[in-house]
């Protein structure tokens, strides 16, 4: 019996050798990306997001936008042209949970912020056809209604300086007062106007 035949006719040997295959394709591939400068350095001249758009962060995580928008420009002269400059690692260094997505319903937003103004968001989110008759978007209009309190902002900050990002003790003590009363719809519109500024050249 040929060597290749005894590892196909024995499912657990041939188990034994996928799984050893694929740890060592991942580590690999993988495991160098971790020790890359270009991986793991922020953009220059990026900031950590405020406390309002951190918020707006979770909004979009809860309401499900990832499901229908990615957050990554792939670098095609098709995708280039509509959306600007191609997603860089350095972007999303701070990203916990990371948002790239993986289907677009509607656009990418990775460069949205700035494009449109707060108002005109404000509309789409209210009731999306009132802006594009032919949107599949669902409305949000209870975003107007729910408002911050901000009791888990400032530990949400802190959290996320554990893992790197640079909040300042006055980014956290301040948290709360940063966000209590406003709207759900206002912390929303505040993170989609932050999304790819860090990167100049925008379409």
């Amino acid at each position: 019996m040929k060597s290749h035949e005894l590892v196909e006719k024995n499912v657990g040997l041939l188990a034994l050798f996928m799984v050893i295959a694929v740890s060592i394709g991942g580590l690999v591939q993988i495991v160098p990306l971790f020790f890359q400068d270009v991986t793991n350095t922020p953009v220059e001249g990026m900031k950590p997001r405020s406390a309002l758009e951190l918020e707006g962060r979770d909004i979009y995580i809860r309401e499900g936008c990832v499901g229908c928008h990615s957050q990554m420009v792939r670098p095609f002269r098709a995708e280039t042209e509509r959306y600007g400059h191609y997603s860089v690692a350095g972007e999303s260094v701070w990203d916990h949970p990371f948002l790239w997505g993986s289907k677009r319903t509607g656009p990418d937003l990775a460069r949205v912020g700035g494009r449109y103004s707060d108002d005109w968001h404000r509309a789409h989110l209210y009731n999306p056809r009132n802006v594009v008759p032919e949107s599949k978007m669902p409305a949000y209009p209870w975003l107007v209604e729910n408002k911050l309190d901000g009791k888990h902002t400032a530990a949400k900050m802190e959290a996320l300086r554990t893992v790197g990002v640079p909040y300042t003790d006055d980014d956290i003590a301040g948290a709360k007062d940063a966000v209590k009363g406003k709207t759900e719809m206002d912390a929303l519109v505040a993170f989609l106007q932050g999304l790819g500024t860090s990167i100049k050249n925008k379409r």
